[in-house]
């Protein structure tokens, strides 16, 4: 991991009274974003939180949802990081998913069911190349000594957090947002999902397949998990939702 640049976040406002630190590194060719509050030194480590983010989009597009979200926990003593995802942003396209994000699209603009190959061809070689990266990155944030676990998962794409859950001991629990499709084998992966979980939904979501999140959340083993569901689209996400989720965090990483 290799620190190419850093800034002090400084909020003055009353939820957001701390200064975080935010890092940009690369780990090998993959640009990613650390973001520490000033609780956070050798003597006292803190807890993590990895952030997901919607397939597609990347790190400078989703930079002000990220921040917010990174302030958000850092007010809470965590730190948070991202990376960006495999064929978004300066990451080379793939165009196998591009094909297969097209003919989704297809699908939807005409009523008709999204195939399961189209899925797979989406999701799966992402899962495949993301959570290795992601688990990679937590290797090293973990050797910093102002980090110091328990560590969550936070955000989408959703099939990437079910498999980091499944195969990550160090994640302890995980925020889900169910804004995206589901292949089957994903479905089946999240029955051996055991940690605890709130999964938001957007009940009116225009990109996903309310029935098919409804089944992932039937699907997960956990004794505990918490389905959100709130009226709106994609982008309607009520505040207080994000108040819900930063109680879940504290409730698993404190």
């Amino acid at each position: 991991m290799h620190f190419t640049s850093e800034q002090r976040l400084d909020d003055s406002s009353e939820q957001h009274r701390d200064a975080v630190l935010e890092r940009r590194f690369t780990l090998a060719d993959i640009p990613g974003i650390l973001w520490t509050p000033d609780s956070a030194t050798e003597s006292t480590p803190v807890p993590l939180i990895l952030l997901g983010q919607p397939g597609g989009l990347g790190l400078d597009k989703m930079y002000p949802r990220l921040v917010a979200r990174a302030r958000s926990a850092a007010a809470q003593g965590f730190a948070s990081a991202t990376i960006e995802f495999p064929g978004t942003g300066s990451r080379p396209a793939s165009p196998t998913a591009q094909q297969a994000g097209a003919d989704l699209r297809r699908a939807v603009a005409a009523g008709e069911p999204v195939p399961d190959e189209v899925v797979d061809r989406l999701i799966l070689p992402l899962v495949d190349k993301a959570v290795p990266e992601l688990q990679a990155t937590l290797d090293a944030l973990l050797a910093l000594p102002e980090i110091g676990g328990p560590v969550a998962y936070s955000g989408g794409v959703i099939s990437v957090g079910v498999r980091l859950a499944v195969v990550e001991p160090r994640i302890v629990a995980a925020g889900l947002f169910a804004g995206s499709y589901v292949p089957r084998s994903i479905m089946e992966e999240a029955r051996q999902v055991t940690i605890p979980l709130h999964v938001l939904l957007q009940w009116d979501d225009e990109g996903n397949d309310r029935q098919m999140a409804l089944a992932l959340f039937d699907a997960f083993a956990s004794k505990e998990k918490t389905l959100q569901a709130n009226m709106g689209g994609h982008t309607g996400v009520p505040p207080h939702a994000g108040e819900d989720a930063s109680r879940f965090f504290a409730r698993h990483l404190k």
